[in-house]
């Protein structure tokens, strides 16, 4: 399975949440996989998804659910304490490890050689977080976590590198971006 895979199958068990999304190709998948005003594609900001997504977890009561990559966690594992620290019981981090930065040509990250971000989740006192290795459990863990209101939660999703050859641009600005998604919170 590729992070695609990944984010399709974290797609199918998503009705109403909020979704904020790591930089370049996987935001770019994600608009390919399922487009909808509540999705967050960041445009740049590696390793500010999990933040985002944390604020907004502490000022509204939504559930949020964000989509970040290995690479992007590494670069700031602060954020794994911060959000133990806030306990936002609406919160899911959803880190795909495959490996690599998926968005600037598949240079290995430190997961690649043995760091096991799912173990440094546990350490930083996120007790929910789950391993996931094979595609067919996804679903049934997003589902399963969608219905509980015990947050946060920490799913590390292991994958292989690569993407789709036909993945395009996100058609919107930065600015559309921000207030389609505003607009659709608001609501």
């Amino acid at each position: 399975m590729r992070r695609f895979e990944a984010i399709q199958n974290i797609m199918e068990s998503v009705t109403d949440e909020i979704v904020v999304c790591n930089l370049g190709h996987p935001s770019q998948e994600l608009f390919a996989i399922k487009d909808r005003p509540k999705n967050f594609y960041m445009l740049g900001s590696m390793g500010m998804a999990s933040s985002i997504g944390l604020g907004l977890a502490m000022s509204i009561n939504e559930k949020i659910i964000v989509i970040e990559g290995d690479g992007s966690v590494l670069m700031n594992l602060g954020t794994l304490t911060t959000i133990i620290v806030n306990q936002p019981k609406n919160y899911i981090l959803v880190i795909i490890d495959n490996e690599a930065y998926g968005s600037t040509g598949f240079q290995t990250t430190f997961t690649s050689k043995g760091i096991n971000l799912d173990k440094i989740a546990k350490a930083c006192d996120i007790h929910k977080t789950i391993l996931i290795t094979k595609e067919a459990d996804i679903k049934e863990v997003m589902e399963r976590i969608l219905k509980s209101n015990d947050g946060p939660y920490c799913v590390v999703i292991k994958t292989e590198k690569g993407m789709p050859d036909n993945i395009t641009i996100i058609p919107f600005d930065s600015i559309t971006i921000k207030d389609r998604f505003i607009r659709s919170i608001r609501k």
